[in-house]
């Protein structure tokens, strides 16, 4: 236990009156789960959150008018990945937003694969990744560091009318054609889909196989990394606050959560620099800031943080990552 820890263990308890309002303990009096940092395996740049399309229920919220998280440039992202290798990461990911709105994307690209990571980016295939200079950009890098690059396309649903539902009309056959494209030229694919739709996961990943055979995707339904089922988020939910007992009940550990092991970068609308928050999910709250540079977010001390261990209190923390199970990795 740290000084920090057992500090807060010998305090004398006010009871928060409201769900995830308390870093330290939960509505019931219960101390809360926290997740200490083990390694950065994953960083996410989250490169804006302008898209080209308003989904209903957008993890991020993004929209054609969402700029709270403003464009991330190529020097905006290269002393991260300087601190990155040095600290050994495996993988870097790119979420949005739509990447291929940023002018910057292709560039960022070079310089990330360049330094020898893989790479991950998040895309809904549609029209901004289908422009001819794009299209052409992704070529040559696939030419020359296709080992490295994965493109995971947002398919919501493996039909065209819940797909729809969620991301809007005519969003479907675009979305389609630019997944073509991507097969038809040989880069690495994966496809993120929802579990909303009352489906078990069998039933899911059997429709989602039928369709892969249908256009002939070099994609592996069974394969939970080439197809990720992503559970949902509902930052108004009535969900269990977590607490250090959950671990066990659960049967679920720490080590195992998204962020014992990753990390976002994000540049927030009037900001002079980029900043590190936790995970992929929490954005837009402040409370998750962890610092400008890792150093500095791993000795995060106070608030959400002990020494960078992240407390649970934030409904996507319960709802997504230890009751759902999901992770964006």
């Amino acid at each position: 236990m740290t000084q920090s820890s057992a500090a807060l263990a010998e305090a004398p308890r006010a009871l928060p009156t409201e769900k995830f309002s308390d870093p330290d303990w939960t509505a019931k009096g219960e101390p809360r789960a926290r997740v200490p940092f083990v390694r950065l395996e994953t960083l996410w740049f989250n490169t804006g959150t302008l898209c080209n399309i308003e989904c209903k229920s957008c993890y991020i919220e993004s929209s054609p008018s969402n700029d709270r998280l403003v464009y991330l440039s190529r020097s905006d992202v290269a002393p991260f990945l300087v601190e990155a290798k040095a600290r050994g990461t495996r993988e870097i990911g790119f979420t949005g937003g739509e990447q291929f709105l940023n002018g910057d994307m292709l560039g960022v690209l070079d310089d990330t694969l360049v330094a020898g990571f893989d790479v991950l980016v998040l895309t809904n295939a549609m029209r901004p990744m289908q422009r001819p200079r794009v299209q052409q950009g992704l070529v040559d890098l696939n030419a020359r560091y296709g080992s490295q690059l994965t493109l995971r396309i947002s398919l919501d649903h493996h039909s065209k009318e819940l797909h729809e539902t969620e991301r809007g009309l005519n969003t479907w056959d675009n979305a389609l054609e630019g997944m073509n494209w991507l097969s038809a030229n040989g880069f690495r694919m994966a496809i993120a889909g929802r579990t909303c739709w009352g489906e078990d996961d069998a039933s899911s990943r059997a429709g989602y196989a039928r369709l892969i055979a249908e256009h002939g995707w070099p994609i592996d339904p069974t394969d939970h990394d080439q197809l990720m089922l992503l559970p949902e988020m509902n930052a108004s939910a009535d969900v269990p606050e977590i607490t250090t007992a959950c671990w066990s009940i659960l049967g679920k550990r720490p080590v195992d959560q998204m962020c014992a092991s990753s990390r976002m970068v994000v540049k927030r609308r009037g900001a002079s620099a980029a900043t590190v928050l936790p995970c992929t999910l929490i954005p837009f709250d402040d409370a998750f800031v962890m610092g400008p540079t890792f150093g500095q977010a791993e000795a995060s001390t106070g608030g959400m943080f002990d020494g960078g261990a992240v407390k649970l209190c934030h409904v996507h923390c319960a709802k997504f990552c230890v009751l759902g199970g999901g992770s964006c990795s």
